[in-house]
């Protein structure tokens, strides 16, 4: 019997964590048309309190944040997901390495192309990871879906 309820103890205590990490950071996605056929898609972390988001070429230690695309055959994306806003560099004993974040704001930027005059969407998961000075959080997955084209 101990040993059941110090594992639901452990699975409650790990499942609060990891809505920790989501209530940090408030994801909002948007397209943009630049040109025809063609969107900026931005996907935009506004980080809460005193935490700190890591950069997709974090640097050793930390769980770099990352987008995994849904394949859709109407949509072509066009390079590689671009970073606005002020990186940080900074040495983190946690680490022990130089680690790349963004404080308070960071807007990550593709560049997809629609092939026809389709309406579709763009569709993916991220991947990121929350610290402040006292403590890292569990990396969480947020899960968007973005109109694009037509």
């Amino acid at each position: 019997m101990k040993k059941i309820l110090t594992s639901v103890l452990a699975l409650f205590a790990s499942i609060i964590l990891f809505a920790q990490s989501d209530k940090q950071v408030k994801w909002s996605f948007q397209a943009k048309k630049i040109a025809e056929n063609t969107y900026e898609v931005h996907m935009t972390a506004d980080i809460g309190g005193n935490y700190h988001i890591y950069a997709q070429n974090a640097g050793e230690g930390p769980v770099p944040t990352s987008f995994d695309f849904t394949k859709n055959p109407l949509v072509a994306l066009n390079g590689t997901v671009k970073e606005e806003g002020k990186m940080k560099k900074v040495f983190e004993d946690a680490f022990d390495s130089e680690v790349r974040y963004y404080e308070k704001k960071v807007n990550f930027v593709q560049v997809v192309k629609v092939k026809g005059k389709a309406k579709t969407n763009l569709a993916g998961k991220v991947e990121f990871m929350v610290c402040n000075e006292k403590e890292c959080l569990p990396p969480a997955t947020v899960d968007f879906k973005i109109s694009i084209g037509g």
